[in-house]
């Protein structure tokens, strides 16, 4: 799906990323770890060739940038994303806003034909919003947002799908309905990749069998979630002690481990 070999990036003399190989495979589902700061925004920009990197190569959907049409290969790639979310008109009816990303595009500057609205509103539906058809984005909840930018992402049929923390500012409720909704995408399509991105390992599931662990702006190791997700392994990563919880469906609750629970 994606390859980063041997990327660096570079901005005002300071080093972001350094030596980034990462190799993601058909079908592959990955969780992206990492504390804030440690340059997990910065590398996503880098796969959407938002940004280009100081040295390495980036090859997707074997295409390899600076040799490849970016616009029409990130209609292959769906990013959500909380800087998305701004971006949106907060008028715009939840079906608009996700036909809207079968063009790639903020807003509608075409005339869709009604077996397009009605493709949206499938979209929608199979997301887990019909609820939310007819209604303008500004009442949304913040979790309902989130599966209208799902649904939206969904709607060009990307090949990989980024979810860039996506229950950031959700309570606890709505989280765990969006996890949900995200479990059973993840279980039930196997001919795209979804990264998962966050710093709360408790937020990542059974389905995401592979994991990258990045610590200040390098890959401090990656591969199976069941080898990396344990105590010694993430007292090294963090560099501070650390306590698992296991919840149910494989989940992992992480503490500092002076702290009693």
């Amino acid at each position: 799906m994606f390859e980063f070999s041997q990327v660096f990036y570079e901005h005002k003399l300071a080093t972001i990323l350094s030596n980034i190989n990462w190799k993601v495979k058909a079908g592959e589902h990955w969780a992206l770890l990492g504390l804030n700061g440690s340059g997990k925004t910065t590398l996503l920009q880098l796969l959407n060739g938002y940004i280009w990197p100081s040295k390495g190569r980036i090859s997707v959907l074997g295409e390899t940038f600076g040799q490849t049409a970016l616009p029409e290969l990130r209609k292959s790639i769906g990013w959500v994303s909380k800087a998305l979310e701004q971006q949106l008109k907060n008028s715009d009816t939840s079906e608009k806003i996700v036909l809207s990303g079968k063009y790639a595009s903020i807003g509608l500057y075409v005339s869709p034909s009604p077996s397009e609205w009605d493709e949206a509103k499938q979209v929608l539906i199979d997301a887990g919003g019909e609820h939310l058809i007819g209604k303008p984005y500004q009442i949304l909840s913040q979790g309902e947002r989130q599966i209208v930018l799902i649904a939206r992402a969904l709607m060009a049929k990307p090949r990989i799908l980024i979810l860039d923390e996506p229950c950031n500012g959700l309570d606890l409720f709505a989280r765990e309905s969006l996890l949900f909704k995200i479990e059973q995408l993840a279980q039930n399509k196997d001919d795209f990749s979804i990264i998962f991105v966050t710093h709360h390992s408790e937020e990542i599931s059974a389905s995401f069998k592979k994991t990258l662990l990045l610590q200040n702006g390098q890959v401090f190791a990656q591969g199976a979630t069941t080898e990396l997700l344990n105590e010694l392994v993430l007292a090294d990563f963090y560099e501070k002690p650390v306590k698992i919880i296991h919840l149910p469906g494989g989940r992992i609750a992480l503490y500092p481990a002076n702290i009693m629970i």
